[in-house]
Order: C-alpha cells, then structure tokens, then sequence
C-alpha cells in the first residue's frame, strides 16, 4: 500500500482509472448474467419451445403479461405432450376450441400466489390455494422402480424447482383438470360407494351435496367434507342392502327424519367446512352435521384415526381413514374413504390445546407458517376469519429464529400470536374461535412470553363467561418451587425445558355446556401496555385430568409425558 502512494501522479491516476474500468465492467458482466438466469415466467415459457402450448393458452386467457410481472408464484407447468393429451381427452383439435371461460379456470389451477419448492411439499394438501380457489394434493407415487412426486393424483412432476425471475416452476406430464363435479356426483360416480350413495339419498343429504358452494354474511363458505364407506366395509359389517341399513339404524322408520337413526348415521359422516387429511391431522376433534356430535381425530404415524379412545384404561380402537384413496376434490367439498363401519360414539371431555398462532390464514403462508426465523406476518381484522376484534391494527404471527436472543422460539411449534400495544383501545378485546371442545367441565390456562411493557392486566371470558382471575403478561415464570406447589398457586412450567421467560397462568374453571367451537375473549383492563404481547397456548384440561402433564415440548411440536 505505501508503494502506491510513493508513485508519479499520473501513473497513479492510470492505475485508478483502470481499476474503476474493470469495476464497471465486472459489474455489467454479472448484472447482465444475472437477467439471462431469471427470465420471468412468461419469458421462460418463450425460450423454451417444448412449453409453447401453455404458452398459448397463457395467451389465449389473457393471463401472458400477468405471469411475467414481478411476483412470487409457483407454476405448475404441463408440456406440450400433456396439453396435446388434454385435447385429446376433450375431443378438440386447438385450444381455441375450448371456451375461454374454461382455459381461464384451467390456468389459475396450476398458479399460486407463493414460491413452493417440492422440499416444502407434503402428503397431501399443499397449504395456499391455485388462484383458481381449489388446492393441490401432492403425494408420491413409484412406479417400475422410479420414484415421482405426484399432483392430485394424476400427474407426476418431472422437473421441479425451476427458478425464474417471478417464482419457481414445476414440470408436469399431465394436466390438472379442476374439479367440477359436486360432492353428491362425486358420490355418484364411484361404483365402490354405490351402498353409501344410496343411503345419502334416502335419508335427503344427497341434494344438500348436490348444492354449490356459496358465502354467508362472514364470507364464509358452504363446503362440506364427507366421510364414506366402501360397499366392502359394509358388507363386513353384514350390511348388503339399503333394506338392511333401514333394518339396523332406522329406529324411526322415516330416515328423512332428522332424528331418525339412519339420518344420523348419514350426517355424522357429513362435516362442515372444507377439511383435507392435512387439516383433520392438527385437529382433534372435528363436527359434524349430527347436532352435538363429534369425531376424534388421532395422528399414528402416518395413519389418520377416527374415534380411537381409551376409557377406564381401555382402548377403543379407531377406525383408519384410507389414505391413498382420500382427499378427493369437490367443486363443493372433499371426500374421504373409510374400509370400515363406524357409528356415533359417546364422548367424555377430552384435553384441548389451542395453539392460538395456527390459524388458518397464517397456516396457508407455507415459507412463513412455523418456518424459523421467517419475516413476521401482520393481518388486519378482515383477512383473518377465526379471530375478532374492534380495531383497525394488525394482529402478527411470529416464527423466532432458532436460539434467538428473545427465546420466542422456546414456545410450542416455536411460534407466537403477537399483539402489539394490546391495551384499552388497542387491539382488545381480542376474541378467538376455539377448536372443538366436548361438553364438560375444564380448566382454563393461558400461556405467554413475558414482556415487561406488556397488559398488567387482562380477563379471559368463554362465551362471554369471565374467568375469576386476571392474567399479567409482565409477570415471570417460577422455576424454583416443587411444581405442584406452584399449581396450587394457580400457575405451572407448560414447557419442557422450561425457562422462567414463559409463564403459564389458571384462568379458573369454565362449564362448556354444548360440544362444539366456543369464543374466547382476552380483554386488557389495564391502559399500560406499550410493548408486545405474546401469546403461546390456551388448554381446555378436564377438571379431573393432570393438569401438569403431558406438557409441551419447547420449539418443538410434541409433548412430554411425566
């Protein structure tokens, strides 16, 4: 360096301009690499003559200049062999033989609104939607010894993760068709469900599958999940005939009534909203069209169980949802296959543990959604439809980075609800739709992440029932005394290895008087707050059950038995 500065001036002015010539021209070099390497989508398909008929298509829809804006979609691409095919199957000779209308809903099947590597696929429903509205099922498929990630179970991605400017693309060898046949056609079109279709009918639910979806007042939609049995699971129960089906659960005589037996059995098979085995896999207990009544769901390893309990020490084994054959897309709905009978079981009051950061909106954002250290996410009132509250600020969803300094990651699954300011005026109240809870008695707990700005104060109502004691987000968790000590106090280590930055408070004791989603309303009492307030998970425990154990696996998503 000191040579440098000892040379004539004029060398030293050569020397500074050659190095800032070869700056610039480095940099033009790569900037230039840079733009061939991430053609947008549409500039892709261009450069590559092996997908000019989707290219077409894209085209024809009018979708080619929104493909090549700046974005993160993933595309699901078929290649000219498979839309050769799709003609085919149509019996059409070009794409402009096929209405617009229909090419418009083909393409936003195969787009969605955020980059998914295959890495990020599960065995089932991938988490966001197709711009079309129906989700994608992947799962894997092996076939004369090769492996293949399959899409809705009729085509295979043969190059994945291809990344361009706007998103990342996935080559299939056939195209996706949306699904347009209702839940009671769908029915109707399976000769392996023709003794479960028969029952539909007769007992008056087939038209109410047959409906398509529409919206109430929330923007909530009608679909339905269904639950059907195979002829062969019937008739291992000894059931051949609708007149045998009449014979065994028709107690009234009239299955068109609502109270009839068969109606019920019918009904109970019929579950409101739309639930993919990914969903029913996170929920313990879902409803059911049968009033009051509910199935269990219970993950065993990669097996999806109804109805499995074990009472008095006893287990009641459940019956296993098929898995290769389920997940089937309604335009109204999905269906599942069970291979064995099943009926309404009575239901003694079972633990929930509401992780208030699973939300269904946040659940969808997949690089986000227990992604650590992902980018917090903060969504006003109306994009969120299980939580409510009188405000305009954001409600946030945070995934902590591993080891951060903070130690949200210590919470279960690593994530948190943030409320930001939660004070009077301020976000609050606050007010969650539970997951299903079974009638009974419970104690209530609320656990958090301290913070010493946080609400001092703050009441925990169920159905508009307050809970005798107040919660204060600034108080710290115990990590001293004998821990049924500290349940006695009203308070417990909910998390394992516990920290004393987690605290878990007892609300009180709630009456939940009919089975089913009930509201539960955090209202700060206190105009103190002026920091973040995070909240981990509310438990709903039976008033006889152990109220310490199993607990929580910190950062993680199981839980630890004493």
């Amino acid at each position: 360096m000191k040579k440098i500065f000892t040379l004539p001036i004029l060398l030293r002015l050569i020397l500074v301009f050659v190095l800032a010539s070869t700056v610039i021209n480095c940099t033009s070099e790569k900037f230039k690499e840079s733009t061939d390497e991430t053609l947008n989508i549409t500039e892709f398909l261009k450069a590559n003559e092996e997908y000019s008929s989707f290219l077409e298509i894209l085209e024809i829809t009018d979708y080619a200049s929104f493909m090549n804006t700046y974005g993160t979609y993933t595309l699901f691409l078929p290649d000219n062999d498979a839309v050769a095919a799709l003609l085919s199957d149509m019996g059409v000779s070009s794409l402009s033989d096929i209405p617009v209308d229909e090419l418009q809903d083909l393409t936003k099947l195969h787009i969605l609104e955020q980059t998914i590597k295959t890495t990020e696929f599960t065995d089932g429903k991938i988490a966001a939607p197709s711009l079309q509205g129906q989700f994608l099922i992947t799962g894997a498929s092996n076939k004369n010894g090769t492996s293949s990630i399959t899409v809705n179970k009729t085509s295979n991605i043969i190059s994945s993760n291809i990344e361009v400017g706007n998103g990342v693309i996935h080559v299939l060898d056939k195209v996706l068709r949306v699904a347009d046949k209702t839940l009671a056609q769908t029915l109707d079109s399976d000769t392996s469900l023709t003794l479960f279709t028969e029952a539909v009918k007769a007992t008056g639910w087939y038209d109410k599958l047959n409906l398509p979806v529409t919206y109430n007042t929330d923007s909530i939609p009608s679909y339905l999940t269904v639950i059907a049995q195979t002829n062969e699971a019937f008739a291992d129960s000894g059931l051949n005939t609708l007149e045998d089906l009449k014979t065994r659960y028709s107690h009234l005589g009239d299955p068109l009534n609502p109270k009839d037996s068969l109606n019920l059995f019918v009904a109970y098979r019929i579950l409101p909203g739309l639930n993919y085995l990914a969903d029913l896999a996170v929920t313990p207990a879902v409803i059911t069209k049968a009033p009051l009544e509910v199935i269990t769901v219970k993950l065993a390893l990669d097996t999806l169980l109804l109805n499995e309990e074990t009472f008095n020490g006893v287990l009641e084994k459940g019956v296993a949802l098929d898995r290769d054959k389920s997940d089937i897309t309604a335009s109204n709905g999905a269906l599942h296959l069970v291979n064995e009978n099943f009926f309404i079981k009575k239901r003694l009051p079972a633990p929930v543990y509401f992780d208030v950061a699973d939300q269904p909106e946040f659940r969808q954002l997949s690089s986000v959604f227990r992604t650590p250290g992902a980018p917090g996410v903060y969504l006003k009132n109306s994009e969120l439809s299980l939580v409510s509250w009188p405000d305009s600020q954001s409600l946030g969803y945070i995934a902590a980075a591993i080891g951060s300094s903070s130690q949200l990651d210590r919470a279960w699954h690593g994530d948190v609800i943030d409320l930001n300011r939660f004070r009077q005026g301020h976000l609050n109240p606050m007010t969650f739709t539970s997951p299903v809870i079974i009638k009974g008695q419970y104690k209530v707990w609320v656990s958090y992440r301290v913070n010493e700005r946080s609400s001092a104060a703050a009441q925990v109502s169920v159905d508009g029932v307050a809970l005798p004691r107040l919660i204060n987000f600034r108080e710290y968790g115990n990590t001293d005394l004998p821990e049924r000590v500290l349940e006695s106090q009203g308070y417990k280590r909910h998390i394992e290895p516990s920290t004393n930055r987690f605290n878990c408070r007892l609300m009180g004791i709630i009456n939940i008087e009919t089975t089913g989603t009930h509201n539960i309303t955090l209202e700060a009492i206190q105009d103190s707050s002026n920091g973040n307030t995070w909240i981990d998970v509310i438990e709903f425990r039976p008033i006889d059950m152990d109220q310490l154990y199993p607990k929580f696996e910190a950062g993680g998503d199981g839980l630890i038995f004493e």
